[in-house]
């Protein structure tokens, strides 16, 4: 009786864990396709230029995605038609937690380059894929 209380124990805990990861993966791909749908949207002239990291290491992770973050807030739409579907796919990325924050990062979000909000949007894009 004993071994099989100790199987059914170690049982669970391997299926608590293995879907512990999917959940993560299919969290960031949901991220990646709203930043998708948010691209053609966003309004790309005339508008402030934002801080846009690239290639992050792996310890500057949590600070690039903190920096993209603050970018969002940034980000206008392209016209009052796309504004409802704007604030919704923008409201999703502000509320995105990263899961790891991993070492303490040297770099700042002004140390990046400043990039048209389309090319923001792309390097998070690719910032995202990264993590997935």
């Amino acid at each position: 009786m004993e071994r099989m209380i100790i199987f059914c124990m170690l049982f669970f805990c391997c299926s608590m864990a293995l879907t512990v990861a999917p959940y993560r993966i299919v969290k960031y791909k949901q991220l990646f396709k709203t930043i998708r749908q948010l691209e053609p949207i966003v309004k790309d002239k005339d508008v402030e230029l934002l801080h846009t990291p690239e290639n992050p290491v792996d310890e500057c992770l949590f600070t690039a995605v903190t920096c993209f973050q603050k970018g969002i807030l940034k980000l206008q739409p392209a016209n009052s038609q796309v504004n409802s579907t704007f604030n919704q796919t923008t409201k999703v990325l502000k509320n995105f937690t990263f899961s790891n924050p991993g070492k303490h990062c040297e770099s700042s979000c002004e140390s990046y380059e400043k990039k048209k909000p389309k090319e923001f949007l792309k390097s998070f894009a690719k910032l995202i894929k990264k993590v997935i």
